[in-house]
């Protein structure tokens, strides 16, 4: 997983030299690992341009083994079958299209790039089912991340993050990328959007190095609350599709929405840093608010299941991401109180996924 190594400041021959070194069958593989996300406020209007969400990692891991090979060769244990790099297939097309990508940066960059073999394991589902923590962002940073091992090649989560969100938009992927950002920085985050109509047209028209240079007018700011509360994702069990849940609420997205809801962000960034439990508390329930007045569809059946039970405890809680089903997250000022929401959502079939601290 350490990216800076002695390594790091090889000229290309020597990176090219390691290439052909690598390809010897006793090469053995790097490994890296990429978590997952899920929104604590900001959800919806973090989609317009100069909007914000806090958003946090989830320590739930992918991981890629990659080596040099003779030629390409593409497992996920999410198939149980591999592909080359050339062969169509709809399952790997995402991480098919991240490796030319790559590939032809690190070439812009003067590397020789070569075949290799990557593994990834780790699934972020269970019969099928995806836990909605940012499966497909996941697996598109540790392509990048395992890529940049593979080479020795010094890239910077920032680099990681204008990759991984080229490769998704250039797809047509309608999301923020503040869940790249969370992911690609592998922390608690404050993220402020950018213009993805501008970028696009630029990814149009101008050649990839260019636009990944380019200052895209994101904000990337990691936080750290002071004292120890207690985080939980609570997981329905209930899949949601996000770009879907997009297209549905995305019309109902307002003036006074987006207002409201930059204001919560700041206000619970301020108390992030302050480590000031009551602010906390009073804007994760107000972001639950007004994200139940923005569109019907968002709170599932399973998710006011959820969230009523928190409330009852007195611990605020709301949806993560796009609603619709996946994941609600809850903030506790004790472990006690952890322990009591656990065990009543757990009667109701309501199963932690995830604690750690805030």
């Amino acid at each position: 997983m350490n990216q800076k190594n002695s390594k790091e400041n090889l000229s290309r021959m020597h990176i090219e030299n390691f290439s052909e070194i690598g390809r010897s069958k006793k090469e053995k593989y790097k490994e890296v690992y990429t978590g997952g996300k899920l929104y604590i406020a900001g959800e919806y209007s973090v989609l317009i341009p100069n909007q914000s969400a806090i958003i946090k990692n989830i320590d739930i891991f992918m991981k890629g083994e990659i080596r040099f090979s003779k030629e390409y060769n593409i497992y996920s244990d999410m198939y149980d079958y591999s592909v080359g790099l050339k062969e169509e297939d709809e399952r790997y097309f995402l991480i098919q299209k991240t490796i030319e990508t790559v590939n032809e940066y690190l070439e812009l960059k003067g590397i020789r790039t070569s075949p290799f073999k990557l593994k990834i394991t780790g699934k972020m589902e269970r019969d099928g089912k995806k836990y909605g923590i940012g499966s497909s962002g996941s697996v598109t940073v540790l392509v990048v991340k395992s890529m940049a091992e593979l080479y020795n090649f010094n890239i910077s989560d920032e680099t990681v993050f204008k990759l991984s969100a080229y490769v998704l938009m250039k797809m047509g992927d309608n999301g923020s990328m503040g869940d790249i950002a969370c992911i690609a920085y592998n922390n608690l985050i404050l993220y402020t959007s950018f213009d993805r109509r501008n970028l696009k047209k630029k990814i149009e028209e101008e050649s990839l190095l260019h636009v990944i240079d380019d200052n895209w007018g994101f904000v990337i700011e990691k936080l750290k609350c002071p004292h120890k509360y207690e985080f939980l994702v609570g997981w329905t069990g209930k899949p949601s599709i996000s770009r879907e849940m997009i297209k549905r609420v995305k019309d109902s997205i307002n003036k006074g929405f987006l207002e409201t809801s930059e204001k919560i962000v700041g206000d619970l960034q301020k108390g992030i840093i302050a480590g000031n439990y009551p602010i906390i508390e009073e804007c994760i329930n107000n972001n639950g608010r007004i994200l139940k007045e923005l569109h019907s569809s968002i709170y599932s059946n399973e998710l006011e299941i959820l969230i009523k039970i928190a409330e009852k405890w007195k611990i605020p809680c709301k949806i993560s991401g796009s609603g619709g089903g996946d994941c609600g997250i809850a903030i506790c000022p004790s472990r006690e109180d952890a322990e009591n929401l656990t065990m009543e959502w757990g009667k109701y079939g309501i199963e932690v996924l995830y604690k750690s601290y805030l």
